[in-house]
């Protein structure tokens, strides 16, 4: 049995702010009143999505993204946590399911299992699974046409 070799790892940053900005822009396509409305919820297929306005600073606003599946009890549900950061356009994880306060690398093996890059690997996710609430998420509310015109 050979002993796990230690390799040095090393965080692409010009990259996790890549993600982040773009998740930024996403989250604010979701959610553009956020300011002035504490929830926004939306269907994806059979799951429902709510967004939600957790704390608001001065230039940081706290998230948290639930996904409810209609079959939660196989299929489980989406918990997130994130920070926006107005005044650099960013949009980070803070919380990814129970596991709180990641850190930017871990050392591997660790006793947690995380990944090196867990936190890259956490925002990644967040950027897909947003573009797929961009595509694919349609309102939970009945939408009412004025048809007498102008």
């Amino acid at each position: 049995m050979h002993a796990a070799r230690s390799r040095q790892f090393n965080l692409n940053l010009a990259e996790l702010h890549a993600v982040c900005e773009a998740n930024y822009a996403r989250l604010l396509r979701l959610f553009p009143d956020y300011e002035s409305t504490n929830t926004r919820e939306f269907a994806v297929g059979p799951a429902t999505v709510c967004l939600e306005v957790v704390e608001r600073c001065r230039y940081t606003t706290i998230f948290r993204l639930h996904q409810q599946h209609a079959q939660a009890r196989w299929l489980g549900s989406l918990k997130v946590e994130v920070r926006a950061y107005h005044d650099a356009g960013m949009l980070e994880v803070g919380s990814f399911q129970s596991h709180r306060r990641i850190q930017g690398r871990y050392a591997y093996p660790n006793k947690q299992m995380f990944q090196q890059d867990e936190k890259s690997q956490q925002n990644r996710f967040l950027a897909d699974w947003l573009e797929h609430c961009l595509g694919n998420g349609h309102s939970t509310k009945p939408v009412s046409v004025d048809s007498s015109g102008p």
